[in-house]
């Protein structure tokens, strides 16, 4: 648990359960607002065909969308746990080692 304290620069063991529950809500969140977002804009699984790519491009669709919402969520959620700074540091590593740094520029 020290490790995990001193590796993420935080003091306490509480913080580290907020965390979690940070990490669990907003990825089970993020699937499950990635659906109604597709049926929103008229990408509904009804609208792929049954056979061929149908299905392999709507799962596609759906798992690239939660992407994005799972960065928002996770600094929505962390705000209203108290942990902004944490997770706002978090999502700018993050997004810098996959190439994005040049949002926070």
């Amino acid at each position: 648990m020290e490790k995990l304290k001193k590796r993420w620069g935080i003091e306490s063991n509480v913080q580290i359960i907020v965390i979690c529950i940070v990490f669990a809500i907003t990825g089970s969140s993020s699937v499950y607002v990635a659906k109604p977002f597709l049926e929103w804009i008229g990408m509904a699984r009804e609208a792929f065909p049954e056979n061929g790519l149908g299905g392999f491009l709507y799962w596609t669709l759906r798992i690239l969308l939660i992407f994005p919402f799972y960065q928002v969520l996770l600094v929505i959620f962390g705000w209203m746990f108290g942990q902004f700074r944490f997770f706002w540091n978090f999502e700018k590593k993050m997004l810098s080692r996959m190439g994005l740094g040049f949002l926070f520029k």
